[in-house]
């Protein structure tokens, strides 16, 4: 890492202030970028860490502050702008086009041309020396739609290099890579630092962010909070800076016992993502299901719920048949489910918090012809709200307006208005910040406390360890180990990957 002392920003913010009507995102924020470096830039869901990340990228202007490139002040006020002085960004959904090749997508709407025609072979050829200076290993002639997430990740990141950027942000890059996948990137960037490049690293996985950044800095409520070299803080002070408060229990305690067996997976199988699975479900127990991406464990859950049914294999619910032919059927017979990809398949982002919350129960706030019975809506929202600690004030609000955390809090909140016996949970902490996610947790482990029997995925080993009574473990779409919890991470890792061939108990 560069000598700070010595060197020059690339960018400097300072005093950058920004509010949304009434809503103050920044306050008098200053940040500075060198070369050689990754910087953390970690806080809460609504800490205004996507606020400066849009100024930085030209998608919004300050309303105050100064903003100085290379120690000139510029007026970043578009993303062209941002762009041609060197400023890029890339996030948890790459912004490709499927049906071009990966050259095609590296130079989009900036191909080489002669004579007002793309010059093709330039193009190819610009990419892969690119990819070979970077160590990226794809064939520029590939269709995108046939490369997985980390890959599409890598296009956008040499799509940045190609347009000559010297500050990269990455907006949570990892969210839904594997670990194997993390690895590969991390290697990445840690060569790109080697080239100069400044970087920019959000996420709210803090074990990624002390192993990989030099310096972190820290935002409270849109404020400053801190800012320290990653090597002299822990991820406990991390914690602190970020809430506000001490987090002495990020796990809530779990109720080790568990009533009779209310649920059984028998023979389950869809082909071509997962096969023979077989388990059975107690009342009030937290069942983990661990495993890399793509072992099939969200299809599993869809097969439950009635998305996509199962094509052979029973299950049955108290001791009799079910046959999950639709999500409604499901929700009738007492079964939910809190779905990966909240904004696509959980929310109406367009409509108010209390439609949101009272969606799954819209029938019985509704009279005979139909309408709304708004101050029955808003009295259940409201006790929903409470259920899941999320703030009275957000019920007036857009659910698209809401932090990742508090639009989670409306999901599971949804859910609980059926007052669900079995809740498929498909990575409820996904994209949430830390005291939001101690905040959900909790609210899991109370509701197996009451009954409420949970199936608990998540691509996070110590939080599935750490919040299952029993654990499943899949890879490539078959349950290779059944582990009694506490268990160390490792040995999950090892069944994900194939290490251990023997299933274990």
């Amino acid at each position: 890492m560069n000598n700070r002392d010595e060197a020059t920003p690339i960018v400097e913010l300072l005093g950058i202030r920004r509010s949304f009507g009434g809503l103050q995102a920044l306050s008098n924020v200053s940040l500075s970028l060198y070369p050689g470096e990754i910087v953390g830039l970690l806080g809460e869901n609504g800490a205004g860490k996507s606020t400066l990340v849009k100024i930085l990228t030209g998608v919004l202007e300050p309303d105050g502050g100064q903003i100085l490139v290379d120690g000139v002040v510029q007026r970043i006020s578009n993303p062209r702008v941002a762009r041609e002085l060197g400023i890029s960004a890339t996030y948890q959904e790459p912004a490709v086009f499927p049906d071009l090749d990966v050259a095609e997508n590296v130079f989009a709407a900036r191909q080489p041309t002669r004579r007002g025609v793309v010059n093709w072979g330039e193009m190819y050829q610009r990419t892969d020396e690119v990819f070979a200076e970077i160590g990226i290993k794809l064939d520029s002639h590939t269709p995108v739609y046939q490369l997985g997430i980390a890959d599409r990740q890598l296009i956008e990141i040499a799509k940045s290099l190609i347009s000559g950027a010297r500050v990269l942000i990455l907006d949570e890059p990892t969210s839904v890579l594997s670990s194997r996948e993390v690895d590969s990137l991390f290697t990445l960037l840690n060569s790109l630092r080697a080239r100069g490049i400044s970087l920019v690293f959000v996420s709210h996985k803090l074990d990624e962010v002390t192993a990989l950044t030099d310096r972190v800095v820290v935002l409270r409520d849109g404020a400053f909070v801190a800012e320290r070299e990653t090597s002299n803080v822990t991820i406990s002070q991390l914690i602190h800076m970020m809430v506000g408060r001490e987090i002495n229990d990020l796990y809530p305690a779990l109720t080790r016992s568990s009533g009779e067996v209310i649920f059984e997976v028998k023979n389950l199988t869809r082909p071509g993502y997962f096969q023979d699975v077989s388990f059975s479900l107690r009342k009030g127990e937290i069942l983990g299901i661990a495993g890399l991406v793509g072992a099939g464990r969200t299809e599993l859950a869809e097969a439950i719920f009635g998305i996509t049914p199962a094509e052979s294999g029973t299950m049955s619910l108290d001791g009799l048949p079910y046959v999950a032919k639709s999500p409604r059927q499901a929700v009738n017979c007492g079964i939910a489910y809190l779905p990966e990809d909240r904004l696509a398949n959980g929310l109406v982002m367009g409509m108010r918090v209390p439609f949101n919350l009272t969606m799954t129960v819209w029938g019985r706030i509704s009279n005979k012809i139909g309408r709304f019975r708004t101050r029955i809506m808003y009295r259940q929202a409201s006790e929903l709200a409470k259920r899941v600690q999320l703030q009275a004030g957000r019920l007036d609000q857009l659910t698209s307006s809401l932090s990742g955390g508090n639009q989670q809090k409306v999901v599971l909140g949804k859910w609980l208005a059926t007052e669900p016996r079995i809740l498929i949970l498909d990575e409820p902490t996904h994209g949430i910040d830390v005291g939001t996610k101690s905040e959900v947790l909790g609210i899991v482990a109370n509701l197996a406390k009451a009954g409420v029997s949970v199936i608990f995925i998540s691509s996070e080993l110590e939080e599935v360890r750490a919040m299952s009574t029993r654990l499943l473990v899949m890879r490539e779409g078959s349950i290779v180990a059944e582990l009694e919890t506490p268990v160390e991470p490792h040995v999950i890792l090892e069944a994900a990957s194939g290490v251990l061939s023997e299933t274990l108990s």
